[in-house]
């Protein structure tokens, strides 16, 4: 497999490996604890130095499991001496929690001062000083996200403005509890104004934003991607395989089978979701059809479209074993045809993001 030479997060000073371990089945899908700190350990092994968790994870959030896989992640910390200074550690705080009241009392807005208790408890959970990334995990404002196509002003309501976010996370910044600062699920006009705003203020700015970017969810390429460039914030792309669908696991019986170990059949939660549109799946079958016709695992195609991508810095994994891991680090060096990117390109204008 070639060297994964680090690269720059926007314009801050955090250097990173290209491929980013995901978080959020630590404490989840038979993800214990032992098998945490062995995915960790490998992780570490194989050359990632990047580290990405949340303060909701594992997912499906739940209130029993709330904080585990920042707790988990903390706990191995703990009993690796030396293992912190390797990482570039990033976490996120959670935005409007959605029904969910056993978080800030099931509070549609998030202040400056819930992001900054949300940091300290990630902080402890962590078992550590400082987050070298601290993102918001989903913006306040109503935006279309999650599976929500359109912008409906009619859904605005009174919310705490962005620049005093950026306040709170500035707390953060000069407590000496956060290294840098990033966003996640955010539209072009919500980088724009972040951007804007930290610049005319003398605020912290974003240098990451994290989205969704897979072959089922290219969302990213309308507009996004030219934003992002022109600003110098660099992209983390999540989902890269779809959760699971660009694996091919679920190709022949679909998502029911209680044999298939991935979210998709163990939540039916899941499958209500923008995933889980059989458009998705549907779309999902004729790429990893198309891999397999070039010669290539589903995965392998899926993820060499991200990690060889002008428009992505790193790529968020997300694995349950160390086999899933090695799979997925051993597609780095996968190449991807001139042929093969147009042949993507003509199913994506069939299909479009059914996965958005």
């Amino acid at each position: 497999m070639p060297i994964m030479e680090c690269t720059t997060l926007g314009r801050s000073d955090l250097r990173v490996s290209p491929i980013c371990l995901g978080t959020m089945t630590f404490g989840e899908q038979q993800v214990d604890a032992a098998s945490t700190y062995r995915i960790l350990d490998h992780a570490l092994a194989r050359g990632l130095n990047f580290i990405d968790s949340a303060e909701m994870y594992p997912v499906p959030p739940s209130q029993g499991l709330y904080g585990v896989t920042e707790t988990l992640i903390g706990e191995w910390l703990a009993q690796r001496p030396g293992a912190r200074a390797k990482l570039v550690l990033a976490t996120k705080a959670a935005g409007p929690v959605r029904g969910y009241q056993w978080l800030r009392n099931g509070s549609a807005d998030v202040t400056a001062d819930d992001i900054v208790a949300s940091c300290d408890a990630s902080l402890k959970r962590l078992r550590t000083d400082v987050i070298d990334l601290y993102q918001l995990h989903w913006p306040t404002r109503a935006v279309p996200a999650f599976g929500n196509l359109y912008f409906d002003p009619k859904h605005e309501r009174s919310i705490t403005p962005i620049d005093e976010q950026l306040q709170g996370l500035q707390r953060l910044v000069q407590a000496g509890k956060v290294r840098h600062i990033g966003v996640s699920n955010e539209t072009p006009w919500g980088v724009a104004e972040f951007v804007r705003l930290a610049e005319s203020a003398g605020l912290p700015r974003i240098a990451t934003v994290q989205n969704a970017y897979s072959l089922l969810n290219r969302s990213v390429d309308n507009g996004l991607d030219e934003l992002m460039h022109r600003n110098e914030v660099s992209l983390l792309a999540y989902s890269p395989l779809a959760f699971g669908q660009l694996s091919g696991k679920y190709d022949v019986a679909g998502f029911e089978d209680p044999a298939l170990p991935g979210r998709m059949s163990i939540f039916a939660s899941m499958r209500k979701q923008r995933h889980g549109r059989p458009e998705a799946l549907a779309a999902a079958r004729r790429y990893n059809a198309l891999a397999r016709e070039h010669g290539l695992s589903p995965t392998a195609m899926a993820l060499a479209f991200c990690y060889r991508n002008w428009r992505v810095a790193s790529t968020i994994i997300g694995v349950t074993t160390t086999a899933q891991l090695d799979e997925n680090i051993d597609a780095w060096g996968t190449p991807l045809s001139a042929e093969l990117l147009a042949a993507i390109d003509r199913i994506r204008w069939d299909t479009r993001d059914p996965a958005q």
